[in-house]
This record gives structure tokens, sequence and C-alpha cells, in this order.
């Protein structure tokens, strides 16, 4: 391969084939750079070759594929930023397998080109070294996945792509039943009740590397068709899952990254990582935690204080300490128009130095200010963010400036990897516009034990046996022990409103199971394109997938989706009706 020539190497008859990268004819000596996937050597061809193939080299251009023999030689003028940049191939033999047209665009990280434009001609896009690495790197951590769980006693089984549709927080993409006209299979967001039937079915421990599909909106770290590393276990709780789960990461750090990691990791109940973070995925590796000034300030003489708390809200701050200075005032009413987006009505901030100024002076004077600086651990040249609302709009407004300025102020390190396990979910969460309960995870979550009497009552208080598995303030996967009784996984249905004939409808496989013996288990699932993403320091999936879609869901390359030829239309028993403007 071309990236593996040294200078051990010198001396030796090579055969290379590979993409010319670019060509220099100095008169009496042709210069090539040839690349596969591996790396770039650089070929050489002097006035010692017959006519006929310096000739042949000559026409030479970017993007030929060629093949080459020729002599390793030590190179005079060495390019120390090329790993192979201390030998050069004079080559004797030179085989054109194939020319090219000027590319669309350059097959060079730093070529500045649109994304669609990538996605369009994605395999010229896919010969950039970067791009070969991510995918090359996609191959290492899979495969180590696979030994890791082969080593655990895991067997790996494919789940099907052509299922049931299953609400599981996503619209489902439906594909029609040509033998079955009107009906449809939903291509599965998750592979969830296909593994607990394999643990009825006694595989005791199942893993995949699994396509799941969602028809979402999509941004950075999302894809409507996505892979997930999917296992599940019988006869377990949630700390023998989490060990497996430690050492697969520590596993995965150490030989992928070379980065040692400490287990076992810190685990943050719910509740704990809201009030100090303002998430459930919490990026520890900065400060500016959240504290509650609810008690200091209910009897404020400032309205949207006294209000918040009032109506049952709270009033919660982060501090941003020595960095005053760094945000002007116009910076923090940019600050203030990007938590709108939250539900925040505004945002009080306080300033510390040779005096306390803040945006509600008129209200407070010095001693109230100094009140609230010192419940923030206030020193010099502190600035103090305040948030009022309820608990969601203050968590959510908060939580995303802590993080979002944090990078802004270059505290964010993509080498510092904190990792942490973030425990005691609520089971449920309630949905205001549907006027009902729905499962924070998923149906078939269980709840801790000691709350299942509270899902007649109270189950607002419930709290899951779940577990999610936080990098940096992003989650890599997440999974729960799951619920292996019959009349439990009824009540769960009972309570977030689905009727037994639409539980039948959907779950009645699951159910029916459930009668002939199910053994307590649970498991959980990696987002391994995300994951990819965090490890390679990419700020999108997109450039750790061969062939993602667009932000509308196209793949511009093949131009899917597509309009279906009408004979397959008439055999699905379908007719599209298109609004005026879509015609």
């Amino acid at each position: 391969m071309c990236g593996d020539l040294r200078m051990e190497h010198d001396g030796e008859r090579v055969v290379l084939n590979g993409w010319v990268q670019k060509r220099r004819n100095l008169g009496g000596l042709i210069f090539c750079d040839l690349r596969d996937k591996s790396g770039i050597v650089q070929i050489v061809f002097n006035e010692d070759v017959p006519e006929k193939l310096f000739a042949e080299a000559d026409r030479l251009r970017s993007e030929y594929v060629v093949g080459v023999k020729g002599i390793v030689k030590e190179r005079q003028a060495k390019n120390k930023d090329l790993e192979t940049g201390e030998i050069e191939i004079f080559v004797d033999e030179l085989l054109i397998y194939n020319e090219a047209d000027t590319p669309p665009i350059y097959v060079k990280d730093d070529d500045n080109v649109s994304d669609d434009l990538r996605l369009k001609y994605r395999y010229l896009d896919l010969r950039k070294p970067k791009m070969q690495k991510n995918l090359a790197f996609r191959h290492q951590v899979t495969h180590l996945a696979r030994d890791y769980f082969n080593g655990e006693g895991f067997t790996e089984i494919e789940t099907p792509i052509l299922a049931n549709t299953t609400p599981e927080g996503a619209r489902d993409y439906l594909v029609p039943s040509r033998t079955q006209r009107g009906k449809f299979y939903g291509l599965p967001q998750s592979p969830q009740v296909f593994k607990q039937i394999l643990m009825v079915s006694g595989a005791d421990r199942y893993f995949q590397i699994a396509k799941c599909f969602r028809d979402e909106d999509l941004r950075a770290d999302r894809q409507p068709e996505f892979t997930q590393i999917d296992l599940e276990m019988s006869f377990v709780d949630e700390d023998i899952i989490i060990d497996v789960q430690e050492r697969f990461l520590e596993r995965l750090f150490r030989e992928v990254m070379g980065v040692e990691i400490s287990l076992p990791l810190p685990r943050l109940p719910y509740e704990e990582a809201m009030s100090r973070y303002g998430s459930d995925k919490p990026d520890t590796r900065v400060g500016f935690e959240l504290k509650d000034l609810s008690t200091l300030v209910k009897d404020s003489p400032l309205p949207i204080f006294f209000d918040a708390v009032a109506a049952g809200g709270s009033v919660r701050a982060i501090n941003l300490k020595g960095y005053s200075d760094r945000f002007s005032r116009k910076d923090v009413d940019k600050i203030q128009e990007s938590i709108k987006v939250f539900g925040a009505k505004g945002l009080a901030w306080i300033r510390t130095g040779a005096e306390l100024t803040s945006s509600f002076n008129k209200f407070y004077d010095q001693a109230g200010l100094k009140i609230l600086a010192d419940a923030m651990d206030a020193g010099d040249n502190d600035l103090i963010l305040i948030v009022a609302g309820t608990d969601k709009v203050a968590f959510d407004s908060l939580g995303f400036l802590r993080r979002d300025l944090a990078g802004k102020l270059g505290l964010l390190d993509d080498q510092d990897y904190k990792l942490l396990w973030v425990v005691d979910f609520p089971l449920l969460e309630y949905d205001e516009e549907e006027n009902r309960f729905s499962a924070m995870h998923h149906p078939f979550t269980a709840p801790k034990l000691e709350d299942v009497p509270l899902l007649d009552t109270d189950p607002g208080k419930v709290k899951a046996r779940a577990y999610d598995i936080i990098l940096n303030g992003v989650e890599l996967g997440g999974g729960s022990i799951r619920i292996h009784d019959r009349a439990l996984q009824k009540k769960m249905f009972d309570v977030i409103g689905l009727s037994d004939e639409e539980a039948d409808r959907k779950f009645g496989f699951l159910l029916e199971a459930f009668r002939y013996g199910t053994p307590p288990h649970g498991g959980l699932a990696y987002g391994l394109d995300r994951l990819i993403m965090l490890l390679c320091g990419e700020k999108s999936i997109r450039d750790v997938m061969a062939f993602p879609k667009n932000q509308a869901a196209s793949c511009l390359l093949s131009d899917a989706p597509s309009t279906p030829n009408p004979s397959q239309l008439e055999e699905l028993g379908i007719r599209v009706e298109y609004d005026k403007e879509e015609k």
C-alpha cells in the first residue's frame, strides 16, 4: 500500500496501485503523488526510462487510476509532513487503468465545498484522507465491539427489518406489502421488542450491530437511518449491565484511543443532574453549575422573580467565574436572545467588581445584590446569569448556556473525556398537549420495585430502572431493566393511555410470549454513529457514515427518495395524491 513504505524498504522493488493526487513536470523529471486508502507516496519518472513510458507519465492527471512498478529510494528533499516523506519510487513500469475527468470537487480535506456537493459526489468525497480514516476508525470500533461481546458470552443475532410499526417517540417509515394490499411494514426504530423476545427464547445474551430508522427532523447528530450497538441480557440487574459496559468502554478507549479511563464511572441521579447541570446529559468538563436562588427571592421586589416562585417555578443561576470582562453588554443581549427558544422570558444578570451592577439595579441595592452574589460564591470579575420561570425553562435555558458559553470561552477540551452514568430517571413524563403520561424512555422500561404501587396513585413520582451513558454532554447510549411480568406490562400500557385493543395489535405477540416463562432481563444500545463522531472529533455524523442523507432526508448520490413507476403503485394498490404546488 502507498502509505506503508518507509526507509526500511530502500532498494526494494514494489508494485503500487492507486489514484494520482497531482502531477508535476519539471522537464527531465515527472513527479506524481500516488494515493490509496493508506496514504500518499511520491513516484518519479526520469529521463532514463523509455520515451514511451515518459510520454505516458506526462499525460497523467488528477484522479487517474494507475498501477506502477519501481524501486524504493531515499528521497533527497524529504517531506516531514508526509509519513512516506523520506522515500520515493522510481518507476520503470506504468499501467493506466482508467482516465478521469476533472473532478467537480477536490479530493483533499480542506476543499471548502458545500455539504450538498460532497453528498452528490460522495464517491469522490470518500477518497479524502479524513473520510478514509474515519471509515477505518469505524471499522476498528465495530470489530472491537464484536470481539469484546463475543468474549462476554453474547451471541450476534439479526432481527427483522420488515416488522410491525411501534410507538417509540418518532414516526415510522412504512413499507407497503404487495401480497397483503393495504397493509404496511414498519422499519424498526430499534430492535427493542425482538431482543426482548430473544430473552424469552433463552438466547441469554444477544448482541447486534443493528440498522434502525426514524422519520424525524434531522440535525448534526441525527439521520433517518442509523446504527446501534445493541444488546440484551437475561438474569441481570443494573449493576451487572453497567459493569459489562464499563469494561467495554475501558477497552475501547484504551485500544482505540490510547486513553485510560478510571472505573467505576460516576453515577449521577437524574434529579441531581438536572439541579446541578440543567441537563440529563451533563457535560462535567467545566463548572458553571446551577444554583437555586428561589428561597432567597421568594419575596423579591422584582416581579419576574416573585411570580416565578409563586407559580411553583424557580429562579436559578450560573456564575461565569472570572469571565465577566469577556462579555460586553451586546454579548449579554445576544445570550438573552439565545434562550428565548426555551421559553425564557428574560435573563437577569449581576456583574461583580469594585461594585456590584445588575440588570435590575432599581429593585435591589448593593446589600441585596451581595446576598445573591454570595449565594453564587462570587469573586471579582464574575458574571452571574439568572433565569426565572418553570423548572423546565430554567433547566433548559441554563443547561444550554453553561455548555454553549464554555465552548465560546474555549474551555471544552475534546481530548478530555468525561464519562458518567445518569440513573434514577422518572419512568413517565406528562404530555400537556395529549393530556396524559408518556414513557420517558419507552413503555418496556421497568419501574423501581418500591414505586410500583405509585402507578395507581401518583404515576409522576415513579422512578425507572433506567441508565444513560454520557460522554462530554452527549448521550452515547441508554438502556434499562425491562418489564418481564405480563400484568405489569399491561398496567404500563394502561398508564400511558394505550388501549387493550391497541396494545394487543402492536405488542400482542410480546404479551403472549410473557405467558410462557420470561426471565428478568435488561439491556442497552449505543448510538454507533454518534460514538464514532465524538471519538473522531467531528461535528456531524455525516462525516463518519459512508452514504448519509442531507437535511431534507434525501440521498443526493442516488436521488432517493424517488417517484415510483405507476405499475409498481398499481401492484401495491396505492394511489398518490399531490397538493397543487407539489405537482
